[in-house]
């Protein structure tokens, strides 16, 4: 059977297509779990206690948070800035209460972009709210593209991977090109997590857990990986580390 997936979802406004709210998860996610093997399942946000994000992990192989608007900067110890957007509090601990549900239940996590942020955060670390602000702003590559959305939809800069981490092993290589849409990067990495990517300017693109298939990535690997076979290979590996993890909790 298809390893199931786990995606946190996230809820669109009513429409003349659908007359109530949905919920929905980007088709790029869903088209890279499906070309690797699995059978991704949207999981609706709602409130949960730990006992209930338990049960509801069970049910799955694994969990992938996708990239989206802004972490509540409360919830790092920070007031917003100016340069916050799109904050719903609501699903980022709906997404906090899930990644820690599926690290207690032993399932893998892909994180992606804000999915690496909101990770991060709810595993103590914090953020930087502006990569702009850095001292170094006049140096940076491009973290996201101009003129969104009439221009590209995405920029595209090097990323580093760290010889022999868990990143690399998944992907297959060292050294790529990732399709990036970001304006905030992790600031301190959060305990048992360790930075293991980088991009060209020097900023941080991946952390991983020490102790647990958790690997969180900067860029969008999805947003290529229909003709990347490298970044495929990222979903490739969270379906194999699901199938085997799936087995061990059977024994």
């Amino acid at each position: 059977m298809k390893p199931i997936i786990a995606i946190a979802g996230r809820v669109g406004p009513a429409s003349r297509v659908s007359r109530s709210a949905v919920h929905f998860a980007g088709d790029v996610y869903t088209n890279a779990i499906l070309r690797a093997g699995g059978e991704p399942a949207i999981v609706v946000p709602q409130e949960l206690t730990d006992e209930d994000a338990d049960e509801l992990m069970s049910r799955f192989d694994g969990l992938v948070l996708m990239g989206g608007g802004d972490v509540d900067p409360k919830l790092y110890g920070q007031e917003p800035s100016v340069y916050v957007y799109g904050i719903l509090t609501e699903q980022d601990i709906f997404e906090s209460t899930m990644v820690k549900a599926a690290i207690r239940m032993g399932k893998p996590v892909l994180a992606i972009c804000r999915g690496l942020q909101i990770t991060n955060v709810a595993l103590g670390g914090t953020l930087v709210q502006e990569i702009a602000t850095l001292p170094n702003a006049d140096s940076q590559v491009l973290h996201k593209p101009d003129n969104f959305p009439e221009g590209a939809p995405f920029a595209v800069h090097g990323v580093r991977i760290k010889e022999g981490s868990r990143l690399a092993n998944a992907l297959g290589a060292t050294e790529l090109q990732g399709a990036s849409f970001h304006h905030q990067i992790v600031d301190t990495i959060a305990p048992g997590c360790v930075a293991v990517a980088w991009a060209e300017d020097g900023l941080l693109e991946g952390i991983e857990h020490t102790d647990h298939w958790l690997v969180g990535v900067q860029w969008h690997p999805e947003d290529t990986a229909h003709e990347d076979a490298v970044q495929q290979n990222l979903y490739d590996a969270l379906i194999a580390q699901a199938i085997v993890s799936s087995s061990t909790s059977l024994r």
